[in-house]
């Protein structure tokens, strides 16, 4: 059986024998949730590569105090994956996050495309941002991952623009592409960008403005797939040709 595993700020610096405070809303889904009590053992990361198997020595409504067993560092893993993922409409945001966190995705974008039919503004835009990044947390707990992924503000396309200028390989997932993603050589190093359109799919100003950034417009197989479903499996089949995906280590 897994241990469980939670999230702290930073264990920079950490060894074996010492004693890290879990405090605030981790500790309390680690007690009042999960009823861990002391003797336990547990997982502490901090996102940044840091693990720690411990065993917790005190708790308390809002506070858990875990004394360390074996550190471990991981590298960061390479290639990098950013998806820019457009607005979906109802909770497919989340779903799409939860997954492409679970599957390794460094970056999550969420992208204003002209055709998505989800608006985020003001205080939507922040609370769609605080629940993407809310299920990236939960997910990256589920996954085990030492390296957490980064879910960025709101980006318009411009930014996206930005990103592919400095990838080493971008896609663009388009349905009337004639170049099939499977065909693709994906770099050992360096950041992958994978752009996913809409509900309403990309328009042709959209495709030209991130051709001419240098991005290949790319296309999964016969088979059209929601916007929530077609980043993973891009991902999945651009990830199942490095060496990440022969690695043990956590990402």
């Amino acid at each position: 059986m897994s241990l469980p595993v939670h999230l702290v700020d930073s264990l920079a610096g950490a060894r074996g024998g010492d004693v890290v405070v879990v405090e605030g809303d981790e500790a309390h889904h680690a007690v009042a949730v999960r009823r861990l009590r002391e003797g336990e053992l547990v997982v502490l990361t901090d996102g940044l590569g840091i693990s720690a198997t411990g065993t917790i020595v005190g708790t308390a409504k809002r506070r858990l105090e875990v004394r360390l067993d074996e550190v471990a560092t991981a590298p960061e893993p390479t290639p990098s994956v950013t998806v820019v993922q457009a607005l979906p409409k109802g909770d497919r945001g989340e779903l799409a996050v939860e997954v492409l966190t679970e599957i390794g995705a460094a970056r999550i974008v969420p992208w204003a495309a002209e055709r998505s039919v989800a608006v985020w503004k003001g205080e939507r835009a922040e609370r769609g941002h605080a629940r993407w990044s809310s299920t990236a947390r939960e997910a990256t707990k589920q996954a085990r991952r030492a390296w957490h992924p980064q879910v960025l503000p709101l980006t318009r396309t411009e930014k996206v623009l930005d990103l592919m200028r400095d990838a080493a390989l971008a896609v663009v997932l388009h349905e009337e592409a004639t170049t099939p993603l499977a065909g693709l050589e994906v770099p050992g190093e360096g950041d992958v960008v994978v752009v996913v359109g809409p509900e309403g799919g990309l328009t042709g100003a959209e495709v030209s403005a991130f051709t001419q950034a240098g991005a290949l417009s790319v296309r999964l197989g016969s088979e059209v797939l929601r916007t929530s479903t077609a980043g993973v499996a891009a991902v999945a089949a651009l990830l199942s040709r490095t060496a990440r995906w022969t690695a043990t280590s956590g990402s």
